[in-house]
């Protein structure tokens, strides 16, 4: 293999100011696991860090995220329970809401800042890293010579060109969202993503103004047309969404009571000029990894059009045959915090060759939840994958949530299930849900296709009732049904209400 380091000048060598058989650069969920597994095998690990040193989750993602979601929950369930016979009014504190994020957010911090804090010092070096010509890696005052380097380096939101300057301080990100100290009285969110989508719900159901604006007819990334269709029909009644509109101009200005507003002119999906004006701008255009001016160059890889490195082992992270391993966001595979972890434990565990303690973990298979509600999860291949297989024989078991029974007992009956299935294996390829409890059906899902279970090894488990998992049941049947394995087709249980 080819080392990322190799110093071809005296003068560059003399320099040098350490060497060490591994390093990691950034100290987020993979870059955190990468050091803890590479740590087993050497005492001479270094980890580079700027900024702070915890994760993307917890900082400005996952967690204050779900915790602005839990707050519009409560309050949205306040709000709409009079089907039930429960009339009340309710009061939200905007500046609680939002302090109790922050609280919240550094309770999670404060366990991975007690665990940077018990790694021995000299191991942790705050600064920018850059790799230079040679090879050696600047960082401080230090010019550090690496046997193996691992990048982990992360992700920022992506701003189209020109909006910072335009929107000012009336320009949001997920990154800095979370630091206002007072709910808004309005908003726009740019971006129907799974960030967009939660960031614009929890607001709404917070009291909020808010209009979610996207370029394309559709929302958290569905690729099932039905399950889009059916997930913009379950959300519009609580959003106002401009799907299919595209985005003109962007800005600020001074209104008649001299305060500043921000500004989009738009098109419509019907091709009509329009104009929004409100506080602020949240932009969830999506995020791109920092790895641009790394680099990275100098060690051998090459990056693609959109700064992805070529050559990448999805399994593990190198790249090709060098002593180089890109991980988590940074690689922009899979932007997941599940997968992160485990793309920097097997980093980690590559450089420990030979050791009881290494272990590659295989690559999990493509699963996201978006926590809007309803819930929208994606499991394994997607519809136009599986159909863009001409050797494949499948078919789509479906079930709809709308009269199903305990969802419409808890109010929460909208939503749609399609379960791909193949008819040679009788496995689960993937599925695509919008609806109550999709996370738990996801998940079930999820280790089905993972510990290659048939449909009826799935069917052959309990189903308590009454639960929405039912639902999952009634799916997993419609895919036996349309299969035609003649075995255990159990209509009789169909709405045993």
């Amino acid at each position: 293999m080819n080392k990322p380091s190799s110093v071809s000048a005296d003068n560059a060598s003399s320099k040098v100011t350490r060497k060490v058989s591994v390093a990691i650069i950034g100290a987020g969920t993979a870059g955190q696991n990468a050091f803890r597994q590479a740590s087993k095998m050497f005492d001479d690990v270094v980890i580079i860090n700027e900024g702070f040193w915890t994760t993307t989750c917890i900082a400005v993602g996952c967690m204050p995220s779900k915790l602005l979601i839990a707050a519009a929950d409560r309050a949205h369930d306040a709000n709409h329970s009079t089907e039930f016979g429960i009339h009340t009014t309710t009061q939200i504190d905007g500046k609680q809401v939002m302090q109790r994020v922050r609280d919240e957010r550094s309770h999670f911090a404060s366990y991975i800042k007690k665990q940077v804090d018990s790694w021995p010092d000299d191991k942790k070096i705050a600064g920018h890293a850059h790799i230079n010509e040679q090879g050696l890696i600047e960082v401080n005052d230090e010019l550090i010579e690496a046997s193996q380097i691992i990048v982990a380096t992360g992700s920022s939101p992506f701003i189209p060109e020109g909006w910072a300057d335009k929107l000012g301080d009336t320009l949001l990100t997920s990154n800095t969202v979370f630091e206002l100290a007072d709910l808004p009285k309005s908003l726009a969110v740019i971006g129907a993503g799974s960030i967009g989508l939660e960031l614009a719900q929890a607001f709404k159901r917070l009291g909020v103004d808010v209009t979610l604006f996207n370029r394309e007819k559709r929302v958290a990334g569905l690729k099932d047309d039905d399950i889009n269709n059916k997930a913009i029909d379950c959300l519009s009644g609580q959003l106002t969404m401009h799907l299919g509109s595209k985005i003109n101009e962007v800005g600020h200005k001074a209104t008649e009571h001299k305060e500043t507003a921000a500004f989009i002119d738009y098109e419509d999906s019907a091709g009509e000029s329009q104009q929004w004006q409100g506080e602020y701008v949240l932009v969830a255009t999506g995020r791109r990894n920092n790895i641009k001016q790394l680099g990275t160059e100098h060690l051998g890889v090459e990056l693609d059009d959109k700064n992805r490195p070529k050559d990448l082992s999805k399994k593990t992270g190198q790249i090709g045959d060098l002593n180089v391993y890109i991980v988590g966001d940074a690689n922009a595979h899979i932007p997941l915090l599940h997968v992160a972890s485990d793309e920097g434990y097997s980093a980690g565990s590559m450089v420990c060759k030979n050791n009881e303690d290494a272990y590659i973990r295989p690559p999990a298979i493509p699963f996201s939840i978006v926590f809007c509600s309803p819930q929208i999860v994606n499991i394994g291949k997607s519809l136009p994958e599986i159909q863009q297989d001409p050797d494949l024989e499948y078919v789509v078991g479906s079930v709809s949530f709308d009269n199903q029974g305990r969802s419409r007992v808890m109010g929460v009956n909208c939503g749609l299930l399609h379960i791909y299935g193949c008819k040679k294996t009788d496995r689960v390829l993937g599925a695509s849900m919008v609806g109550p409890d999709a996370e738990y059906i996801g998940h079930i899902l999820a280790t089905a296709i993972t510990n290659d279970l048939s449909v009826k090894d799935l069917l052959n488990t309990p189903f308590y009732h009454p639960t929405i998992l039912e639902g999952l049941r009634t799916a997993l049947q419609d895919v036996q049904h349309k299969m035609e394995i003649p075995y255990q087709f159990h209509d009789t249980q169909e709405n045993n209400f």
